[in-house]
């Protein structure tokens, strides 16, 4: 959850953003632990946003020479960032992971306008299930390689490895956009209660901890995700057939300076 003070403290900062840059807002939203479902008490807030620039400045010979990200530095624990809609419209012509959460995240801090609405209904239409499952895929192996196979390993880093692996099996049996709340992706592992009641605990005591620190590892858990990895090693993910994307998103595009502009 998202207290209403941070909510408009997270506004207030968008508005001074907008005024720095001249730029317009159409969607900003909470990334990462908070949007996932696994925050600890001290995580920080990350906002994400997408904005649009007027029209003259998409209308340059320079345009791919142009600062297309807007970043500030954490203060306060709040971590705010965004892209430019063309850039962020780009990154969702290629399946990009980040812009595919933004667009699903739950906890939206404002939206201005149809792009929200119409990305979404893209969605289906534009992502690539086979780039997801190797995404994810290479997102879990980094993270049990990196921390999951010492004696001892911190603990909040199984759910770096738990959600992609999740995602994989969401992936392969609906062959759709896998949701970024966590708990939505626990159902795939209903008929395996061992290691679902191991993660229900893990979960809890996350969200109650400031800090989990290293602990011995959970049995249940490492050998699910041994398994998993395992099986995954040998899996090719099937190729979609290909689509005629780029004139959806340019009109959307189009559409949304419209909008925005006039």
């Amino acid at each position: 959850m998202v207290s209403i003070a941070v909510q408009e403290e997270v506004r207030n900062r968008l508005r001074r953003a907008e005024d720095e840059h001249e730029v317009k807002v159409v969607l900003a939203v909470e990334s990462g632990s908070r949007a996932w479902g696994f925050e600890s008490p001290n995580s920080d807030y990350d906002a994400r946003f997408i904005y649009l620039n007027k029209p003259d400045w998409y209308l340059s010979v320079g345009l791919e020479e142009q600062r297309d990200v807007i970043e500030y530095p954490i203060v306060d624990e709040m971590d705010i960032n965004g892209w430019d809609l063309r850039k962020a419209l780009r990154l969702f012509w290629k399946s990009n992971p980040g812009f595919m959460e933004w667009v699903q995240s739950s906890i939206i801090y404002e939206q201005a306008g149809s792009f929200h609405a119409r990305a979404k209904e893209l969605l289906p239409h534009v992502y690539s299930v086979e780039k997801g499952i190797y995404h994810y895929r290479s997102m879990a192996k980094t993270n049990y390689r990196g921390y999951l196979q010492a004696d001892q390993v911190p603990l909040k880093k199984y759910f770096y490895v738990l959600r992609p692996l999740l995602s994989v099996r969401w992936l392969e049996q609906f062959g759709t956009p896998a949701p970024i709340e966590f708990e939505k992706l626990l159902g795939l592992i209903e008929r395996e209660p061992d290691v679902l009641q191991a993660i229900d605990e893990l979960l809890a005591t996350k969200r109650a901890s400031a800090e989990m620190g290293l602990s011995p590892q959970i049995a249940p858990i490492q050998q699910f995700v041994e398994r998993e990895l395992n099986r995954l090693e040998i899996v090719k993910p099937s190729r979609g057939e290909p689509r005629e994307i780029e004139p959806l998103l340019s009109e959307l595009f189009r559409s949304v300076l419209r909008e925005t502009w006039g």
